[in-house]
């Protein structure tokens, strides 16, 4: 086949101006042409007035081969990549012992599922339960302010991407097309197929749910194991290599092969590893505020008389602000047409986090306005590289006060934020965050060179999105798991630096951010365990 790219049409065409473009650009009549198909569909929202969709399209003409000779000077036509996914591996008739995935995010599933289909049956250890169980105890916070330590935003099937926006897009580079083979596997679990074409996929949490028991049905099927409220609370390690693992029922498990897919939020998990040797580094994150405002304004801010288009949906943004005291600050986690939700895994603390369903028709947008932190803010190196842990609590813990102590987050006006004073009343925006928002001043929040970056930030945030300094507009408090404080660093072969057939994967390692990139790690992981598993 042959590629396009760069092909632009009106926000309005037709199918038919479409297949007229397509055979225009590449100078051929109806009769060498045979089918095409949209690879990826994306609109720059930079000049709203003249908006246009941008195509890359996939076309099977007649004659392939001579017609890119023709046109071999025009770089945006090129012959069609092969995307397909190729196994490396195919694992032996008998299995010494089975690979372990810890973990049942988005990077675990992928790990759990390639190494299924390529035979490995991977046993996978999930210490929260099943997920519409534990869809069932996140609302129990939301409606009922209890909270359950293992069943929530953050543990469980699906992950902390279950209650998401559930954006499949990154910027990761990924030469082998890693990134289309989640999608495709998220296509034949449920998710719609227009994923796999516009530039910024989602699914929503509601679909979500329904194609994770999808895929974990297929990895029982191809004969691995998936067990719920199982805890690893223990590693056997001897001699610089894992041996086994040791669950809280007192189970062990023997094995060679630990994907450790924990997420971002396993905070016990990283203090067991660390204290068994396990080298591991502080990074950077960020922390910050979820920020309201109407979706209707960011529509129009963006889209201007596009806003409301059905084939564009609710608009998104993304902002950054190099503030003078040398603090970047950057929307994260946009969330269109969504809602702010309490992700909080620890009692009597406060987190926050964005989630949008696949409507995406919510009368709020909100996101993250998050500012970066380093290891020598909060006191971390390599002797205690897990200070970033200490970091984040203080802030949740501070931020459960500041909210009334009742898992309500603490909330402000974007006017007030700016004056520094206490909010009294809301405005237009009512904030959409369960089980609710106590109005207060969040000057104490944050470290004071966060605030006073965020105070900088907005207003200049507001010449790019005219509206978005709104002084009704609500911030609420805090966020702060934005990535992984730490790093579980690994070498070329994707283990551990000095532990042998230990596999740090994902958000929780330090390596993605988002459901695409995490999901496209686990398959990186898989790949080199199986090829390892033959090797030795």
């Amino acid at each position: 086949m042959i590629r396009i790219h760069e092909l632009r049409l009106p926000i309005d065409h037709s199918q038919d101006d479409l297949l007229n473009a397509i055979l225009k650009r590449l100078r051929i009549s109806h009769e060498e042409f045979i089918t095409y198909e949209i690879f990826k569909r994306s609109y720059d929202a930079r000049k709203n007035i003249d908006l246009s969709f941008i195509y890359t399209i996939d076309v099977q003409v007649q004659e392939p081969d001579r017609l890119l000779q023709k046109l071999k000077a025009d770089i945006q036509i090129k012959a069609t990549p092969d995307t397909a996914y190729h196994f490396v591996a195919q694992a032996p008739a008998q299995l010494k012992h089975r690979p372990v995935v810890i973990g049942f995010g988005p990077c675990g599933i992928f790990a759990a599922l390639i190494l299924a289909q390529m035979g490995f049956k991977p046993i996978v250890l999930e210490r929260g339960k099943a997920v519409r169980e534990r869809t069932q105890d996140t609302w129990g916070l939301w409606r009922k302010k209890i909270l359950n330590p293992e069943s929530n935003v953050q543990f469980g099937e699906g992950g902390a991407g279950t209650f998401s926006d559930g954006k499949l897009y990154s910027q990761i580079k990924d030469p082998k097309f890693y990134g289309r083979k989640v999608l495709h596997e998220f296509v034949k679990a449920g998710a719609p197929e227009e994923i796999l074409y516009v530039a910024k996929p989602h699914i929503g949490t509601f679909r979500l749910v329904g194609m994770v028991e999808k895929i974990r049905q297929e990895i029982i099927d191809l004969g691995g194991e998936i067990r719920f409220q199982s805890k690893v609370t223990q590693f056997d390690i001897r001699s610089g290599k894992i041996y086994g693992v040791t669950l809280e029922s007192g189970q062990t498990i023997a094995t060679e092969h630990v994907v450790l897919a924990l997420g971002h939020s396993a905070r016990d998990t990283f203090k067991t590893l660390f204290g068994q040797g396990v080298y591991i580094e502080p990074k950077p994150f960020s922390v910050g505020f979820r920020i309201e405002h109407p979706q209707s304004l960011i529509d129009r801010a963006r889209l201007g008389p596009h806003a409301g288009h059905p084939l564009i949906g609710a608009a998104d943004y993304k902002l950054v602000h190099h503030a003078s005291n040398g603090r970047a600050v950057y929307s994260f986690c946009m969330c269109p047409g969504g809602t702010v939700v309490a992700a909080t895994s620890e009692e009597q603390r406060v987190v926050t986090n964005g989630m949008s369903q696949y409507s995406r028709n919510e009368r709020n947008a909100n996101a993250g306005i998050v500012v970066n932190v380093n290891p020598e803010d909060f006191g971390a190196s390599m002797v205690d590289p897990l200070k970033g842990i200490d970091f984040q609590r203080q802030l949740e813990s501070h931020a459960y006060v500041l909210g009334g102590s009742s898992y309500e987050a603490p909330g402000q006006l974007i006017g007030d934020f700016l004056k520094n004073q206490a909010s009294t009343e809301f405005g237009q925006v009512i904030p959409s965050y369960k089980p609710g928002v106590h109005l207060t001043n969040l000057e104490t929040a944050l470290p004071a060179y966060a605030i006073e970056a965020i105070r900088e930030a907005i207003p200049a945030f507001d010449q790019q999105i005219p509206g978005f300094a709104k002084s009704d507009g609500v911030l609420t408090g805090v966020e702060t798991r934005t990535s992984s404080p730490i790093r579980i660093k690994r070498n070329e072969k994707y283990q551990s630096l000095n532990i042998q057939g230990l596999y740090p994967a994902g958000e929780g390692a330090g390596y993605a951010g988002g459901i695409l990139s995490a999901g496209v790690d686990g398959i990186k992981v898989a790949e080199a365990l199986a090829l390892d598993y033959l090797t030795n």
